[in-house]
């Protein structure tokens, strides 16, 4: 693997394995960040490039995909192009499920992009394999200080920065508005107030209504586009095909965090009361209360929303940005809104932000700094938030009156802003096996009913320390 060609040292190097896409690293990385004018970051090279390199467009790999946010990020490189003719950008198409083994195919080859949009959970092991230059000395000031320190921390390792954080999406409720009026005794939660998770269970129970001869127990016959009887309504439809990441940012909320680091640095999985009351709501709500739809335990967020337009679930707990679709296929006049994730407590929750990285071997760094400052400058990033759906990371463009607006609940993911940490395994070494091999598994079984409590906590724990034993050693 290629080294950073920045003056600070690369972390250890760590083999790079295939992942599903879609933390505490040292708070003092954000604090350090040193300041570098955009004079200077046009002016100058890091070096290691020839004549001819110097003069070649850098290359952005963007993974917008959205007809909204493509436009977006097309109609800003073009603006940079016409600005600045001598330092042109090239705009790459990237895609969102192959993107880390494409970039592993890459870097390995020497081919990477310069300019990199990935997301922040995938950054690890680019950053401590040596393929992603260290950003610490690169970074603006204004840039620096537009970010908050809690979400800087989701691109830094080791104390280094490797990934600039500038989208990112709460996970949300999407209700339908016209079955939470009628429901008795059902009060409208806020981001102020939240609902607790008891009250949360409740919720759905009492949003549920069993259909006819089945007694609400008509499974395997309802799902996202075919459910069997149609006057069955689940309160609730989760859309856990990949478990792990919804178990576990959730579980911020109720203070759980899963992962903790030992007197000496390393990992371990610990499985306390805390990081229970999630993953138990759930599968009480499919196994015991019968308020929430078990065969969308297997399903896409996607998958849902037939159903849920149908009235078959009276809510679905699903990303920020699914509310583009929501808005696109709901039929006229269905009457949605979006609701906080329940909280026990003060609300919280992690997140993996959306991250732009510049390639080790880039050799125009500087230049690629420019542009990633001029593209995350505040109008541009509420802008590229507005295309995607999802919140700007700085405070500046969270501002902007139009991610403010009641409409299509910007209002309510806006004032959860400030409750988005970094995801808790952010950068725990051999997570990504842990998730795959042991979490995945041990959840879907634990959801469906096959296993209980004490069955998933050995799996977690016991099997999961093992895996990350490995990594540590």
């Amino acid at each position: 693997m290629p080294a950073p060609t920045t003056a600070a040292a690369a972390p250890a190097h760590a083999p790079l394995r295939r992942r599903t896409f879609l933390s505490a690293a040292a708070s003092a990385g954000a604090a350090s960040l040193a300041s570098v004018g955009a004079g200077a970051l046009l002016a100058g090279c890091s070096g290691g490039g020839d004549a001819a390199a110097g003069r070649r467009p850098l290359r952005f790999q963007s993974l917008a995909w959205q007809a909204e946010s493509v436009a977006a990020n097309k109609a800003l490189v073009e603006e940079w192009n016409r600005r600045h003719p001598r330092t042109r950008v090239e705009y790459v198409q990237g895609a969102w499920p192959t993107v880390h083994d494409q970039l592993l195919t890459a870097f390995e080859g020497g081919e990477a992009p310069d300019i990199i949009h990935d997301a922040s959970d995938d950054l690890a092991d680019f950053a401590y394999g040596g393929s992603l230059a260290d950003l610490t000395g690169l970074l603006p000031d204004r840039l620096t200080a537009d970010i908050p320190r809690h979400s800087w921390r989701t691109g830094t390792f080791d104390g280094r920065v490797y990934g600039v954080p500038f989208l990112q999406e709460p996970r949300v409720l999407i209700a339908n508005r016209e079955l939470l009026r009628a429901a008795s005794g059902v009060r409208a939660p806020t981001p102020e107030e939240p609902w607790s998770w008891a009250e949360f269970r409740a919720a759905a129970e009492r949003l549920s209504r069993a259909g006819g001869r089945t007694g609400g127990r008509d499974e395997g016959r309802e799902g996202g586009g075919g459910e069997g009887r149609a006057d069955r309504r689940y309160g609730v439809a989760w859309p856990l095909k990949e478990p792990v990441s919804a178990t576990l940012n959730l579980a911020l909320s109720t203070g759980g965090r899963l992962f903790h680091r030992r007197a000496d640095g390393r990992a371990e999985v610990r499985f306390d009361a805390a990081d229970r009351v999630v993953p138990r709501t759930i599968h009480d709500q499919v196994n015991v209360d019968g308020s929430a739809a078990r065969t969308t335990l297997g399903m896409g967020g996607s998958d849902t929303l037939p159903g849920f337009f149908a009235g078959r679930y009276a809510m679905v707990p699903l990303g920020f940005s699914y509310r583009q679709q929501i808005v696109q296929q709901a039929p006229e006049g269905f009457d949605w809104t979006v609701l906080p994730a329940p909280a026990d407590g003060a609300p919280a929750q992690g997140v993996s932000p959306q991250t732009l990285s510049i390639s080790a071997d880039c050799p125009r760094k500087e230049a690629a700094m420019a542009f990633i400052a001029f593209l995350l400058e505040p109008a541009n990033m509420a802008r590229l938030a507005l295309g995607d759906w999802m919140l700007p990371t700085g405070t500046t463009a969270l501002r902007d009156p139009r991610l403010r607006v009641r409409k299509y609940g910007w209002a309510t993911g806006t004032a959860l802003a400030g409750s988005l940490h970094a995801a808790p395994a952010q950068s725990v070494r051999g997570y990504p096996e842990w998730k795959d091999k042991i979490a995945t598994p041990g959840l879907q079984e634990y959801y469906s009913g096959a296993i209980g409590m004490a069955e998933l906590r050995g799996r977690l724990v016991e099997d999961g320390n093992l895996v990350l034993a490995r990594y540590q050693r």
